[in-house]
């Protein structure tokens, strides 16, 4: 069955499921469940109240869920997790991705083996593994159409018009406070800055001297071989090694791409790319680099960033935040690390920051196999409202943080156990609240969405030695570091453009994915006289794929989205 007659059949699968789902609900009024249905419509604290002051049983149902990324299962007792299953019935069979993303999901669109939520991602939509859900929203969540009432277009799927995800970030509210960066950087140890006495580090020139000269005065950090960089390569996180080169020209994170004057263009075999592996390569030769940074797993990376021995990288720093959670509460807070946006020249000004985007095809869907739909739309337009968002964020009160003048604060050993990878476990619904739709910015009495940004809580809970290194450098905040990004272009990012599977565009993407992730490592460990010819061969290879299609996909959905989006 062909590409588009398969996902038609599919779509009529999905018509004739939720239509099988409505009938049962029609047939179903004389049982437990309605009230548990009907609650999902209600808003403010009458929607968590409302049981117990009728007098009607809340009725426990259990929602299978994939995350398409590793993690740890939370503990049986998990304090908010029962909160849920208390409040609303609802409680959850997590399933944390274990190897390769593509195997895995291969093997489930085969079997069309699929749990009742999962993350977005690209290939579950294309093969039809998720329901529509914008019927759900309008019926039964207005909670959730309210929140993203202003980016309803954005949602849609351009290929048919449906939306299938309901994007985790990027829906903002009030004022919003930055004072904890989660972006690309270049980022490098605190106690490397200090031993230098806090230098301005603006190219990587800079960045790689300071850290060549730290590596040979400490070749050792507690007993263990000091590693000088490190390259993440991991699967769908491959951007530790693809994406430094765009950000060092002074653009922001488009993906594969750079866009000038609203044009695209790869720049994997671009001569500025060239200059930045060449500068690997030489580092390599010098032996800075890790030597297991090619052949090592997500959480072998992550086990080296957490021993505090990886003097710099170049990563998003959400994807490595637990680590320095573990060094935090080692306390090796000098191990820790600060984001520098590096450019090759001074002249150059840095764009790695950006304003929030809306989280295109990332969040939760609900696929085709879930047993009830309605409930679980129900349960998120639930669990949207600023009560719940306060206790996924915050935690509970007098337990978590503490309220002064309508303020939320944290005592000190609130903020420890905050930081605690393992506190979060029993007490923490981080798994499932860093893909569920979500308020940021500021709630409607004004403090933070998130307590890292919380101004007079993120001064109180610096330690003394982050206190040490922003006054070095006459800063706030580490957000600092970063210039102000300009507005976002209407498109931006090009990154988050779906690109069809088994279309041209994603085969060509593909190769070229598969060329850099088998030359770059191999120019990069290549003798320094070698470099050139490695880096001729990965060039004329990238000219025999069919790269044009993959430009002209972005370019074409890029000029869409000025035409859509900015309606």
């Amino acid at each position: 069955m062909g590409g588009k007659s398969k996902r038609t059949f599919k779509l009529s699968l999905i018509t004739l499921l939720s239509l099988s789902f409505a009938l049962a609900g029609c047939g179903g009024n004389n049982n437990g469940n309605t009230k548990d249905n009907a609650k999902g419509e209600e808003t403010g604290a009458a929607q968590t109240a409302g049981a117990a002051d009728t007098g009607d049983k809340i009725e426990p149902f259990n929602i299978s869920v994939f995350l398409g990324e590793a993690g740890q299962q939370p503990t049986p007792d998990n304090k908010i997790y029962k909160k849920i299953k208390d409040e609303t019935g609802a409680s959850f069979n997590f399933e944390f991705l274990a190897g390769d993303i593509n195997q895995k999901l291969g093997v489930m669109i085969a079997g069309q083996d699929y749990p009742d939520m999962m993350t977005g991602n690209t290939k579950l939509t294309a093969a039809g593994a998720y329901i529509p859900l914008e019927d759900l929203i309008e019926e039964h969540a207005p909670n959730l159409k309210a929140h993203y009432a202003e980016y309803w277009n954005m949602m849609k799927d351009p290929n048919d018009g449906h939306i299938y995800i309901l994007p985790n970030y990027g829906v903002y509210n009030g004022k919003v406070n930055s004072a904890w960066y989660s972006g690309p950087a270049f980022w490098i140890q605190k106690a490397v800055l200090k031993e230098f006495g806090y230098p301005q580090v603006k190219t990587l020139d800079e960045y790689f001297d300071l850290i060549e000269k730290y590596k040979e005065k400490y070749p050792k950090i507690d007993g263990s071989p000091t590693i000088g960089f490190e390259i993440l390569n991991y699967d769908w996180k491959n951007w530790g090694l693809f994406n430094a080169p765009q950000h060092l020209i002074g653009h922001p994170n488009d993906g594969g791409v750079v866009v000038k004057d609203g044009v695209a263009e790869i720049f994997a075999d671009k001569d500025y790319a060239k200059q930045y592996y060449q500068k690997l390569n030489e580092l390599n030769h010098k032996g800075l680099i890790d030597k297991e940074t090619f052949v090592q797993n997500y959480d072998q990376y992550m086990a080296k960033l957490s021993s505090g021995t990886v003097l710099g990288m170049f990563d998003q720093h959400w994807n490595f935040n637990a680590a320095e959670d573990s060094l935090t509460t080692q306390g090796k807070i000098e191990r820790t690390y600060v984001g520098l946006p590096l450019v090759y020249d001074k002249a150059t000004k840095d764009y790695y920051r950006d304003l929030a985007v809306l989280n295109l095809n990332n969040g939760f869907g609900i696929s085709i196999n879930a047993k009830d739909p309605e409930k679980i739309i129900k349960l998120l337009d639930t669990l949207i409202q600023e009560e719940w968002q306060k206790t996924f964020s915050w935690g509970i009160e007098g337990e978590d943080y503490i309220v002064e003048n309508g303020r939320f604060m944290r005592t000190q050993e609130q903020r420890d156990n905050a930081a605690d990878a393992t506190w979060q476990l029993a007490n923490k619904a981080k798994s499932l609240f860093s893909y569920l739709p979500k308020m940021e910015g500021s709630f409607s009495d004004g403090n933070s969405t998130d307590a890292a940004a919380q101004p007079e809580e993120y001064k109180a809970g610096l330690k003394p030695f982050d206190k040490e290194v922003l006054d070095a450098y006459g800063y706030d905040t580490y957000v600092d570091f970063f210039s102000e990004p300009p507005a976002n272009p209407v498109y931006y990012p090009a990154w988050s453009i779906d690109l069809i599977e088994g279309s041209d565009a994603k085969i060509a993407n593909t190769k070229l994915n598969e060329l850099q992730t088998k030359f770059l490592p191999k120019a990069i460990l290549a003798s320094p006289e070698e470099f050139d010819a490695v880096w001729t061969d990965y060039v004329g290879q990238i000219k025999k794929a069919n790269v044009k299609a993959y430009e002209d996909k972005i370019n074409e959905q890029i000029k869409w989205r000025i035409d859509t989006w900015s309606k």
